[in-house]
């Protein structure tokens, strides 16, 4: 009887499998139909049932494989990860025509089952809509009253400098990791401006919440306020909750990583490292430098645009159409998960003399004077711009100008430039891979 039973629901387990995969072939069939009616899909590796391409992709670096595949399909082609699909988008024109020029068909957010789990649809990174309208809205300006990008935050950001600097000379020039004592300062930043005050770096509440927004990006009093009594309103304790997280997360983690590649960088390229002395050394001397010295010191300036654009730290970021879009002679139905596939901005070989190497010559013209790049995509563009642009450009000239006037960053004894590894680790964003160096103090 036992047997009986156990062969029944094999069977019937069976007949429900073949079903689903009835279903699923019916359904592509059709979806394949429809969309030769509405128009030309992009093209791209031909699919597994089921499977997709993922057999075909280095899911650790899936950027990498679909800057391969454009060699083979072109600037505009499709991926299936599963049954999902995914339309890429490489290169600078393509990339920039999509997120400036169709702005509004492109500019969703695709949320991954996740992060929706984590944050239902509300704050910034993660939502769309009038609710992202809304917290967007909300959030620069509130930011703009507390001083990002202004005065203010200068101030507070050169007063951090100096915890750092104390932070580092503890270390008396001996190798150590710079991830925790760099992110707690860019933290700080961020602390200083909500909540106006900054945590010790013992502070055992702050470092544990700085922590686990770093290990979550790597797995994966205003008018407005009064406003939270509205019915429907968005401005209710979670979604402002999320906002403010989302708010930490992106600032805390997008300068601090850049500030770190920054530091490996010039530990891995001394020759680089010594000329932004000498003109920190001509130009500053020992006073503190400020914003307004920018324009002064044009050959670190393109270095750290350089670290931005190689570090690469944010290589694709997941877009969703917001309805049906035709694009460069392509049909893309609303709601297609879209990657604009920015380290092929950053690396485009059409853009940049050499995209693949640390060479800040990228920003400098024969006069040796910066100049910007319309390449230059390091905060994305278009409507989902990086919402702190202004906050993460004063913060990592001051970082840095600040630090190399004070420190020389060197490898271990031991351990030389060769040997620090550029992959980085992918997560949300793409990390220094472990290492150390040693901050010497410059007499």
């Amino acid at each position: 009887m036992a047997v009986i039973e156990s062969l029944l629901q094999f069977l019937s387990t069976g007949t429900l499998l073949g079903a689903l995969l009835l279903l699923l072939v019916l359904y592509l069939l059709s979806s394949g139909s429809r969309s030769q009616k509405e128009g030309k899909e992009p093209p791209g590796p031909k699919p597994l049932p089921l499977l997709g391409n993922l057999l075909t992709l280095d899911l650790k670096r899936p950027f990498d494989t679909f800057f391969e595949l454009s060699k083979t399909y072109g600037n505009i082609f499709q991926v299936f990860l599963g049954p999902k699909k995914i339309v890429v988008l490489v290169g600078y024109k393509t990339v920039k025509d999509a997120l400036v020029n169709h702005g509004e068909e492109f500019g969703d957010r695709y949320i991954d089952p996740g992060y929706w789990i984590t944050h239902s649809g509300h704050g910034i990174l993660f939502s769309n809509g009038e609710n992202w309208r809304e917290m967007r809205r909300f959030a620069l300006s509130n930011l703009r009253d507390f001083g990002m990008g202004k005065r203010g935050s200068e101030e507070k950001i050169i007063e951090e400098i100096h915890y750092l600097k104390e932070e580092f000379d503890k270390f008396e020039g001996k190798p150590f990791d710079t991830t925790q004592p760099v992110n707690y300062a860019v933290s700080n930043i961020m602390s200083s401006i909500v909540y106006g005050s900054r945590f010790e770096y013992t502070d055992s509440r702050f470092t544990e919440m700085v922590d686990m927004i770093n290990e979550n990006v790597r797995v994966s009093g205003s008018p407005s306020m009064m406003q939270s009594g509205k019915k429907n309103s968005y401005f209710h304790d979670e979604n402002l909750m999320v906002t403010v997280t989302d708010l930490f997360v992106a600032g805390t983690d997008t300068s601090a990583t850049t500030l770190r590649w920054g530091l490996m960088f010039m530990a891995k390229y001394p020759h680089i490292q010594d000329r932004v002395h000498e003109e920190i050394d001509r130009l500053i001397g020992e006073r503190q430098p400020a914003v307004e010295d920018r324009k002064k010191l044009p050959y670190t300036d393109a270095v750290i645009h350089e670290t931005q654009r190689l570090a690469d730290i944010a290589p694709l970021v997941p877009h969703m159409t917001s309805c049906d879009v035709h694009f460069n002679g392509y049909f893309i139905k609303k709601g297609t998960n879209v990657f604009p596939l920015l380290t092929s901005v950053l690396k485009d070989p059409s853009e940049w003399e050499k995209p693949n190497s640390f060479y800040p010559e990228h920003f400098l013209d024969e006069k040796g004077q910066f100049v910007k790049r319309d390449a230059f995509l390091a905060f994305s563009a278009g409507r989902r711009v990086c919402l702190g642009e202004s906050l993460a450009r004063m913060e990592l000239f001051l970082f840095f100008t600040s630090l190399f006037q004070s420190y020389r960053f060197t490898t271990p004894p031991g351990v030389s430039g060769d040997d620090l590894d550029l992959k980085g680790i992918v997560g949300i964003t793409l990390t220094p891979s472990p290492h150390k160096l040693c901050a010497i103090r410059r007499s």
